[in-house]
């Protein structure tokens, strides 16, 4: 197994970040990690998701929605190929911060067979990605 986590605060309200993390037909506009996700957003749904990190080429898999929980977290659950060669459990939790504003973690407890030989691009191009994704949040959340 292999944990990886992003945080960053940001100067908006809850919901106003969880709004644009659910707006999913806005992310080729602004989100330069995860470029596209279709699919409906509830509990037990598989979603159509690209994600591109930096410097690597994109990939597309069909993860299934495991939490939605408004305005605190949205997780999904991807595999490549197999369950157990390598699976990726993905998360965006927010959280109030008391006075204002929001503190946005982006997480991911990848699992399976080739977790280690794949540890060196999750903790390089992988974690890059997730901070790209959570500085164009706070860049877009914090627009006038």
């Amino acid at each position: 197994m292999h944990q990886l986590e992003t945080q960053i605060e940001i100067e908006a309200p809850v919901e106003q970040v969880w709004s644009l993390l659910i707006d999913f037909p806005s992310y080729p506009r602004w989100n330069p990690f995860v470029r596209s996700v279709e699919g409906t957003l509830e509990v037990g749904q598989f979603l159509k998701v690209f994600i591109q990190p930096p410097g690597a080429s994109g990939m597309w898999f069909r993860p299934t929605v495991l939490a939605l929980q408004p305005n605190r977290e949205l997780r999904w659950k991807g595999k490549l190929f197999l369950p157990g060669l390598f699976d990726g459990e993905h998360y965006f939790k927010l959280e109030a911060k008391p006075g204002g504003g929001t503190t946005f973690r982006q997480g991911e407890t990848f699992s399976g067979l080739l977790v280690p030989l794949l540890r060196r691009s999750l903790d390089g191009a992988t974690k890059q990605g997730f901070v790209a994704m959570n500085e164009a949040v706070k860049r877009q959340a914090e627009k006038p």
